[in-house]
């Protein structure tokens, strides 16, 4: 079956022609000895982008947040994050392995839970329980549908943090959709984090890698971390000036990726049997609910027209970015709005 228009995640798009030519032209070196040209640049982009000291490169979002634990905490503690972030539920439960801490998951709305729940999550100083030592937010949320932390909310639940002497860390898979959405500095969001990444390889469509940020201090232990758990590299150059290129170029077009989504929404909101509220589609996710258990046929149908979505617990799941045209999502909106029709008849 070809695959016409693919939804199923952002994580699929491909580095442009131009991303290309300027990886096979980077300056390379020894990253591991802290020698590749290229990686420094980047990380001192992604530092200087989020307002922080020093910044790392890593393979991955998932190293990063297994990293951020483990220099935070000790084996036994607890970390508060929403019921449906991703180390719960898509990091193979790196957490226990990799850090020995727990989770204390907040039952959120759309992925966002609230100061008085993080108050009241926060353990009493009791050796029967766990201790509380981080609290970790997912911006946006994914199982949350794509939604944004506020800037005010995450400066409140900042403040309950220090007064409780706990680490802040971000989860930023797709923080800079939430940027350029709410038109927030990321440095504004990088003030209220001990640890906060950004992902290059979702909506900024380079091909490989993370970036995690934070303070000098903090950096030189994740450093630790990273050798341990193989996250070293060699002439990783190559893949960092993907990177470098996406931060340069892809960032504020993002916004066109909102826009596709929020059509995707307007007009399955529309359809008979099929279920979304548009108001809640802040970003390029767009989750939604299909009527009398037929969410795996609505998907079955689609592929059969070439385009793919996600099936994600019941619901469906279409995430929009830069490989996709205008023209694209007008094909998958004529194909979503002549499905419902044909299955909701």
């Amino acid at each position: 079956m070809e695959i016409k228009v693919d939804l199923i995640s952002d994580t699929g798009t491909r580095p442009s022609q131009d991303m290309r030519r300027f990886m096979a032209e980077a300056e390379v070196g020894d990253e591991q000895l802290g020698e590749d040209p290229s990686v420094n640049r980047l990380c001192r982009m992604a530092a200087e982008m989020l307002g922080k000291d020093e910044a790392i490169y890593l393979p991955s979002g998932l190293m990063a947040n297994q990293i951020s634990f483990a220099v935070h905490t000790k084996q036994g503690d607890e970390i508060i994050m929403d019921q449906t972030a991703h180390p719960i539920h898509y990091e193979s439960a790196a957490l226990a392995v990799i850090s020995g801490a727990s989770i204390r998951p907040l039952k959120g709305e759309g992925g966002i839970f609230t100061v008085e729940q993080a108050k009241e999550a926060i353990r009493d100083d009791d050796y029967h329980s766990p201790q509380t030592k981080v609290i970790s937010i997912e911006q946006t949320t994914n199982l949350g549908g794509g939604r944004i932390w506020p800037l005010e909310r995450i400066k409140e639940i900042a403040e309950l943090a220090v007064d409780n002497n706990l680490k802040m860390h971000m989860d930023g898979a797709r923080m800079l959709n939430a940027a350029v959405a709410a038109d927030v500095n990321p440095a504004e969001y990088g003030q209220y984090f001990d640890s906060i990444w950004l992902d290059l390889s979702k909506g900024l469509g380079a091909p490989v890698g993370s970036v995690l940020a934070g303070s000098a201090e903090f950096i030189e232990q994740a450093r630790f971390w990273k050798q341990r758990l193989g996250g070293a590299m060699r002439q990783a150059g190559i893949i960092a000036a993907g990177g470098i290129f996406a931060l340069e170029h892809n960032v504020a077009r993002l916004k066109e990726d909102h826009k596709h989504a929020k059509m995707l929404a307007e007009t399955i909101a529309d359809q008979k049997g099929l279920e979304i509220d548009p108001d809640t589609v802040e970003t390029n996710i767009v989750l939604f609910s299909v009527a009398d258990g037929k969410a795996d046929l609505f998907a079955d149908e689609l592929l059969e027209k070439g385009i793919r979505v996600s099936r994600m617990e019941g619901k469906l799941r279409a995430v929009t970015h830069l490989d996709l045209s205008l023209e694209d999502i007008r094909y998958a909106v004529k194909h979503i709005e002549k499905t419902a029709k044909d299955i909701f008849v």
